[in-house]
């Protein structure tokens, strides 16, 4: 993730750069099959320019910097390797949303310039072989569809007119093909069918559904029957028809709710698709399996998927070779755990399967390898991999699985990923930058260049505090890492005398890390920039140190994490004298929030106030409430009717005599992975203990809180109660 995403760990991440979600990427959730906005006010025909968010003066950075930047994400590059294509998100507070447009940049320099800039906005841009075309999904014409556009001359051109709204764009190898996903009826055999079936229920005034089997909710949406499924249609302009090659599946292609393009592939040959679906084979055991296997449908439908992969663990993001010889992807060992290794696999592909056995890559390299992405001479391939807080792009060598970071990116957070023949483009960014596009040598040697500066403007008058990354000796003797980023205007020769009070930070995951990253939600510069010190640990649990160190969290929640939190904060305390011990506040969010009401009943004297998002009160109401039953049975070593003691030796609601600190809860009511009522009873029980408490209530914000608007009361709420409580 990375993530302070409880129950979704570093394997399916959220959307830290682009909330529509991380994780700790610029990728984003499931498109949606229909615009959003569709319903609502009229858009303009002509997306005007707009209005800056922050102030035009120097100033520290706060929320509105956040709000303001430009969020660079989704690099194409051209097949002849000369120019690349992304998408530019700005915010525009008056219609509380996201707007995002199409820009070409060339790589040997010069102004990047934007190509297309439609209210209704686009993603997922993907270059013709010819390198004439750039194909995107796009609202603009009522639902979600695919369109294309003259790369010289900004001409756009529908190429779907399908009656249902699509998304998640893959093109075959010659782009005669397009592969997208939609939510359709599992027993309807066409499209027209959905059509048909979907207007009959619109003409029924009941409003009951009724279910046999879970999920019956999953993130933030209640199920209503339908499977998002894999279309597979011709790339001619007003495509009207499609295949559905998933049809007999019980099963989400992509997965929900973080899965997307990156779950499936074209054979290199167009005739085929691979992808990764956890089929449910009619039974109720989805919400408490990770078995996501690797499939293969002819795209013509003549022949129902046939399973490529055993392993009853995740198979994900198959990728073929260049030469189209060899499939690589990646797969997990141990079934029902979210945040295990992955490894990266490869096999010789035949045409409609493997020849042989798979063979693991990487089996004797301890990090998780996600996305991934083949070099040129299909010798290597190219990754971005959390390592000890940073997480840096490698290049793997498929021979012997070697893995050597690539040219002088070993700090801060590579996103997306590009390749070329002889150059790559990535995304990057890090605690004090928000992401640009920098273009790196495919031989991994050399430096990084700089192409895109959307946000060298509102950086540059923007004041940022300083990182440093710090180590100390935590539980067992073992080396834990965390970040500490100085205050705004720090300036010890200026002031030596002047001591800073504290902001707390806590990730959630709890298989996460908040990292070298400029983050979207938990952004350390807000704190920062609002004079106060900032301090991160990634306790034991946290990923990009190893498996091991990854596992040690699972039955233990309260247990090492929290002695890593404590040792931690001594370590910083002695190390940085100006930082004041006594003003300090501990803010957490998912499993951060777990720990915040943990830290209230077991470490209650320490901080003068605490800041709960989304946390968990009751771990055993927990358990019979959240949907992704997999992760608190492993978590806790199996169901809470199993292990009953497992959920109560962790359980914040049995502590809540000891609670004393002063707490801002914050919850939305679509939060259906830690459900809203798991915030009430903590507003509840520091009320009815009266203790000095408020409960911020979103009713339309899931896990996260994604809105621009309510982005800057959250932020707004929270620095209020951190001034109110650390002050002199």
């Amino acid at each position: 993730m990375t993530t302070l995403l409880l129950g979704c760990g570093p394997q399916a991440q959220p959307p830290d750069q682009a909330p529509t979600a991380s994780a700790d990427t610029v990728t984003t959730p499931t498109a949606p099959t229909a615009d959003a906005d569709a319903a609502t006010e009229p858009e303009p025909e002509v997306l005007a320019v707009l209005p800056p968010i922050a102030p035009s003066a120097e100033h520290p950075f706060s929320i509105l910097d956040m709000l303001d930047v430009d969020r660079v994400s989704s690099p194409a590059l051209s097949p002849d390797g000369t120019r690349v294509a992304y998408v530019l998100r700005e915010t525009d507070m008056q219609a509380n949303k996201g707007r995002t447009s199409l820009w070409i940049a060339a790589l040997d320099g010069g102004e990047p310039r934007q190509l297309d800039r439609h209210p209704k906005g686009l993603s997922q841009p993907q270059w013709s072989p010819d390198a004439k075309h750039i194909f995107f999904l796009s609202s603009r014409a009522g639902t979600s569809q695919v369109f294309r556009i003259d790369a010289d001359t900004g001409a756009v051109e529908q190429i779907t007119n399908f009656p249902v709204g699509v998304g998640n764009l893959v093109l075959s190898r010659d782009a005669s093909k397009l592969a997208v996903s939609a939510e359709l009826h599992p027993d309807c055999p066409d499209l027209a069918c959905n059509v048909t079936r979907e207007a009959a229920q619109a003409d029924t005034a009941a409003t009951g559904v009724g279910y046999d089997r879970l999920f019956i909710r999953h993130w933030d949406t209640w199920k209503d029957h339908r499977r998002s499924q894999l279309l597979i249609a011709d790339t001619s302009p007003g495509t009207e028809r499609a295949t559905i090659v998933t049809h007999g599946l019980d099963a989400d292609v992509p997965s929900k709710p973080f899965g997307g393009a990156e779950e499936y592939v074209f054979t290199p040959d167009g005739r085929g698709v691979v992808f990764a679906a956890r089929d449910a084979g009619g039974g109720p055991g989805e919400p408490w399996s990770t078995n996501f296997d690797l499939f293969f449908a002819p795209v013509d439908g003549a022949k129902p998927p046939v399973k490529l992969t055993t392993n009853p663990a995740w198979d994900t993001h198959p990728r073929f070779s260049p030469d189209g010889t060899q499939l690589a992807y990646v797969a997990m060992q141990r079934p029902g755990f979210e945040a295990d290794r992955f490894r990266l696999m490869t096999a010789a592909w035949t045409g409609e399967g493997f020849e042989g056995e798979p063979r693991a890559v990487t089996e004797a390299w301890d990090r998780s390898v996600g996305g991934f992405e083949y070099a040129a001479d299909g010798a290597r391939v190219f990754a971005a991999v959390e390592d000890l807080g940073r997480k840096p792009l490698f290049a793997i060598d498929l021979s012997d699985g070697q893995a050597t970071v690539v040219a002088d990116l070993d700090h801060g957070t590579v996103g997306e990923l590009a390749v070329g023949s002889e150059k790559l483009v990535i995304t990057h960014h890090d605690l004090r930058h928000p992401a640009e596009l920098f273009v790196v040598p495919s031989t991994g040697e050399g430096e990084a260049t700089r192409l895109s500066h959307h946000n060298d403007e509102l950086m540059a008058r923007t004041k940022v505090g300083e990182p440093e990354q710090f180590e100390f000796v935590g539980h067992g003797g073992d080396t834990v890492y965390g970040w500490l980023v100085r205050p705004v205007g720090f300036d010890p020769d200026k002031d030596p005398n002047k001591r800073y009070p504290l902001a707390f930070l806590i990730h959630g995951g709890p298989q996460g890390s908040f990292g070298d990253k400029f983050h979207f939600r938990w952004n350390a510069q807000t704190y920062a920039g609002a004079g106060y010190a900032t301090v991160m640990i990634d306790f034991h649990g946290s990923t990009g140190y190893g498996q091991a160190f990854t596992d040690s969290i699972s039955g233990d929640w309260g247990g090492k994490p929290l002695e890593d939190l404590k040792l931690g904060l001594a370590h910083v305390l002695k190390a940085n004298p100006w930082i004041d011990g006594d003003r300090a506040c501990a803010l957490g969010a998912s499993y951060g929030g777990f720990m915040v009401n943990w830290i209230a009943g077991n470490w209650p004297e320490r901080f003068r106030c605490l800041v709960n998002h989304d946390g968990i009160f009751d771990q055993r109401m927990m358990y019979y409430a959240t949907e992704e039953l997999w992760f608190p049975e492993w978590e806790q070593g199996g169901p809470e009717y199993e292990q009953s003691a497992a959920y109560a030796r962790f359980n914040p609601a049995n502590h809540v005599t000891d609670w004393q600190t002063p707490m801002l809860v914050v919850h939305g009511s679509l939060d259906y992975r830690v459900p809203v009522e798991q915030g009430l009873a903590t507003f509840t029980a520091l009320q009815r203990r009266g203790i000095e408490s408020r409960f911020l209530h979103f009713p339309d914000e899931n896990h996260w809180v994604l809105s621009p608007a309510n982005s800057l009361q959250w932020h707004d709420e929270v620095l209020r109660w951190l001034a109110a409580h650390l002050g002199d």
